[in-house]
């Protein structure tokens, strides 16, 4: 396996993880970065890189972004986002991986790509719902703000520093972890 497969999937794996925050800002990242001749893409994934996917990827990165910060649509949006994410995490995963065989390159995509994103995309939407409950969604706002600011560094930093984005996304696991930990109730002991 070359550095530049190694680099690939660590590419992938961060923009799948930023789908998980913002399932087409990544997309929309990986198309100008390809656009822009900075990441070449796998040959039959060359398409995001022209001006008609950049621009239907970033007016949907745009309708998405706004969406996010309309009450009640927020809420639906993260109902379907899951399966969406999942499916943007398994294509940014595809797109990115080179000199792989189809059933790794594939493998890989569903697993890492669309499981990281699914992931991602299930605690922040438990985030949303949290802050809809506890402030009646008076700090949904803000939680928005977050994702997308989060989606838009974790986007820049793949394309750029796949080695850097591989470490955020074990340190967003790791948090999200600790989280769930700490929000879930223990069990009592039986005797």
């Amino acid at each position: 396996m070359t550095i530049e497969t190694v680099l690939s999937i660590f590419l992938g794996i961060g923009l799948a993880a930023s789908a998980g925050f913002r399932v087409f800002l990544p997309l929309f990242a990986l198309s100008l970065a390809s656009y822009f001749d900075v990441w070449e893409l796998n040959e039959s994934w060359s398409w995001i890189g022209g001006t008609a996917a950049l621009v239907t990827l970033g007016i949907a990165t745009l309708v998405e972004i706004v969406a996010y910060y309309i009450p009640l649509i927020d809420n639906a949006l993260d109902t379907i986002a899951v399966p969406l994410a999942t499916v943007a995490g398994t294509a940014v995963m595809v797109s990115t991986m080179v000199d792989l065989s189809p059933v790794i390159t594939w493998t890989l995509a569903i697993i890492a790509g669309g499981g990281t994103a699914a992931a991602i995309k299930g605690s922040a939407g438990a985030t949303r719902l949290g802050s809809t409950v506890s402030t009646a969604g008076i700090a949904n706002p803000l939680v928005s703000t977050v994702e997308t600011v989060t989606a838009i560094i974790m986007s820049i930093i793949s394309i750029f520093i796949p080695v850097l984005a591989i470490i955020l996304v074990i340190l967003i696991f790791y948090a999200v972890f600790r989280l769930y930990k700490k929000l879930t109730p223990n069990k009592p002991k039986s005797s």
